[in-house]
């Protein structure tokens, strides 16, 4: 898949890093890509969102209003949309 332009908005525990921005544009076909991007251009960010190769424990990300279980492999469609969210325990 080649990659397009999605949107990725920012939790606002993170936006210290991304000086304030809500949400950032990056050209992305999967969530690893979009966090890749991310970190070239607000350094560390990635180092916040992940360890190793997932999703820190307790986030979870939305991929265009779905929550994905696949986590830094979920693929992001043309235009789509991420949110990294709290993840939600329950019993």
């Amino acid at each position: 898949m080649d990659k397009t332009m999605i949107t990725v908005f920012i939790p606002p525990q993170f936006r210290s890093l991304t000086n304030g921005a809500e949400s950032v544009e990056v050209e992305a076909s999967s969530v690893r890509q979009a966090i890749a991007c991310l970190d070239e251009r607000f350094p560390g960010i990635a180092d916040r969102l992940c360890t190793a190769d997932e999703l820190r424990p307790g986030l979870s990300v939305s991929v265009s209003g779905r929550v994905s279980g696949l986590g830094l492999f979920q693929k992001v469609s043309p235009g789509g949309e991420i949110h990294f969210l709290p993840a939600i325990g329950g019993g």
